[in-house]
């Protein structure tokens, strides 16, 4: 695929787009308030009102000016989305719109845009269960152009789940592997839909209630960590789901608290069939625990719903109704080709009797053919199960690599640590036994000599002792001690790092006035003098500024220096500069890491730790 060149405000476009289908609405959001074109800033918010469900507010598209195939692409998505998202959506030209869009995306082999396009036509042909046929094509347009494994974590969720629809039988392992991509990628909203389809297939399929309540409860907490609309409807079902759970394990306290949280989510008006499910879920939680007046109430509201989601689909089909006689003259002109077909047929009856011998020869011959092809389907099949095995054994032992090394760094630690008792605090304490044992030995004997200058000594040991012991504990926490706290600790860095006119560190904070927990301060802390380390090293940096922003559930970290930079492709190929450590210190505590470096234009360093 040729290499193209963007301009600088093509590059913030795209950098949103990327954003926006890697669910990262509040990066998405201030990346598009810095692009200069209203209208070109409107699209790409409706965007993200799409996912998250809001009205869409677009530009005059008829009067809109295309200059190039993302103006064009983005203009026929929206026209989808506002089809759509319409009372009464209009499913047909949503997909005539979604096909538009990536047609023009395929003649420009613009990747990014292509992707971003056939996830939303799957995602279209998912959410309706329709012409489940197609859903392979796109997956292989899909496959072919993903740029990154937030991509293929999307791919691999949507693959499993039609073929689960389809084949009614779960699919747990296909789960598992995504999940493996979805944690490299960081797609943290497909890692939680992922965990919530485990859940799903554990309670439905296998009966093993431990081990769905287990991954319900994983997929809650990751979805409850995003505070965005579109992350509302999956927290709902899985309340739902839990309550369900413990309502058949007759733990009916259990139940009605997750029947409540469910209860307490709003949907759109027309999104009669949750309201309807957990009708009926309250109705039958109810009746279970002899609450009669209740469960005739829900029984009630159940009705009520369900009658509305009836009409509701009666609507959609009506509109289908209308869509058909827009082709009326289309079907009459078939109705006329068909009897003249058959007027042909009836004439050429006497000449199929003379080709029924062929017939019989050449079904023989297609049913050699048809074996020979299964048996090199089934060849295939084993070879495309051994490469599965292969990949899955690849990304097991990466994991492992990275256990390894961090229990080597561990190691290394402790041993480090013995040394230091041993060279440095041993020494003292043999010579301090030393000493009690002469002085136990001359306790009551008159002619010992220099008792009181032995005592003295003896005090000194013990004092020196007492200070290793104290350096080394200081030393462990490197400056973050019970009575300092993260924040002085760093302004306490950032001033040691600064050395005048050579290089000045600023640190800011927002909303740091509590402690946080110690493990998680010194944890931070050392992730922080690596990275200040490495600036001093490598950078040749003369300002650098630390951001630290409390969000109550999300500590920001942004360290942005004035440096030389690097190329972020080569990053993966070094051991050094100490990133790897971070980057792992970091996936260890389900947080993310960005870099963002440009060679001469200095770095940013972005982590998102949950507190």
């Amino acid at each position: 695929m040729l290499t193209k060149s963007f301009s600088q405000q093509d590059n913030k476009w795209r950098k949103a787009l990327i954003r926006i289908k890697n669910y990262e609405i509040r990066n998405a959001d201030s990346i598009i308030r810095l692009i200069n074109d209203p209208n070109k800033r409107a699209l790409l918010l409706n965007q993200i009102n799409y996912i998250e469900q809001k009205q869409i507010n677009p530009p005059s598209l008829d009067q809109f000016e295309t200059k190039t195939s993302f103006d064009k692409v983005l203009i026929f998505l929206t026209k989808g989305d506002i089809t759509i998202s319409n009372e009464i959506p209009n499913y047909s030209k949503t997909f005539e719109a979604y096909q538009k869009a990536l047609d023009i995306a395929l003649s420009n082999s613009d990747s990014l845009l292509i992707c971003f396009t056939t996830r939303k036509i799957i995602e279209l042909l998912y959410n309706n269960r329709k012409a489940k046929h197609l859903f392979f094509k796109y997956f292989n347009i899909y496959e072919k152009y993903y740029i990154d494994y937030s991509e293929k974590a999307t791919l691999e969720f949507y693959k499993a789940t039609i073929n689960a629809s389809i084949h009614q039988r779960e699919y747990i392992n296909d789960y598992k592997k995504a999940i493996v991509i979805a944690k490299k990628s960081k797609n943290r909203f497909i890692e939680g839909k992922l965990y919530q389809l485990l859940g799903v297939n554990f309670n439905y399929f296998l009966k093993e209630k431990d081990s769905a309540e287990f991954y319900y409860k994983k997929a809650n907490k990751i979805f409850k960590g995003a505070f965005f609309q579109f992350t509302q409807e999956p927290i709902f079902a899985i309340n739902t789901n839990l309550g369900i759970l413990y309502s058949e394990n007759n733990q009916p306290d259990l139940a009605f608290s997750h029947f409540q949280k469910a209860k307490k989510h709003t949907f759109p008006k027309k999104n009669y069939l949750n309201l309807s499910k957990l009708s009926s879920c309250l109705f039958n939680h109810y009746r279970r625990i002899k609450n009669y007046d209740s469960a005739f109430y829900y029984n009630k509201q159940f009705r009520i719903y369900n009658d509305s989601l009836k009409e509701y689909q009666n609507a959609i089909a009506l509109n289908k109704i209308e869509i058909k006689y827009e082709t009326a003259e289309k079907e009459k002109e078939n109705i006329l080709l068909k009897t003249s077909l058959e007027r042909e047929e009836r004439e050429q009856q006497i000449l199929w009797i003379s080709s029924i011998s062929l017939l019989i020869l050449g079904s023989s011959i297609g049913l050699l053919v048809y074996k020979n092809t299964k048996r090199k389907q089934r060849i295939a099949e084993q070879e495309r199960e051994i490469q599965i095995q292969k990949t899955e054994k690849l990304l097991k032992d990466q994991e492992l690599a990275g256990i390894d090394a961090m229990l080597a760094g561990q190691e290394k630690e402790r041993q480090r640590l013995a040394n230091d008792l041993h060279d440095n605090l041993g020494s003292t304490l043999v010579t301090l036994k030393l000493h009690f044992n002469h002085l136990q030995n001359n306790l009551d004997n008159p002619k010992a000599n220099n008792l009181e200058e032995l005592y003295t000594k003896t005090d000194n040991l013990l004092d020196e002792a007492y200070q290793k012991v104290r350096t080394m504990a200081h030393e462990k926490n490197s400056g973050v001690m019970a009575n300092q706290g993260l924040l002085p600790a760093i302004k306490n860095l950032a001033k040691k790092a600064s050395n005048g006119d050579g290089l000045k560190i600023e640190v800011q904070d927002y909303g740091l006035e509590e402690r946080l927990d110690n493990t998680l301060e010194i944890a931070i802390f050392r992730m922080i003098q690596e990275l200040i380390t490495n600036i001093i090293k490598h950078a040749n940096a003369k300002e650098v500024h630390i951001s630290l922003t409390n969000h109550d559930s999300l500590l920001n970290i942004i360290v942005e220096d004035d440096g030389k930079g690097f190329n972020p492709q080569v990053l993966h190929k070094k051991e050094g500069m100490g990133l790897k450590n971070i980057e792992k210190r970091v996936e260890h505590l389900e947080g993310t890491f960005e870099i963002d470096t440009t060679p001469g234009k200095g770095t940013n360093t972005i982590i998102n730790i949950p507190i």
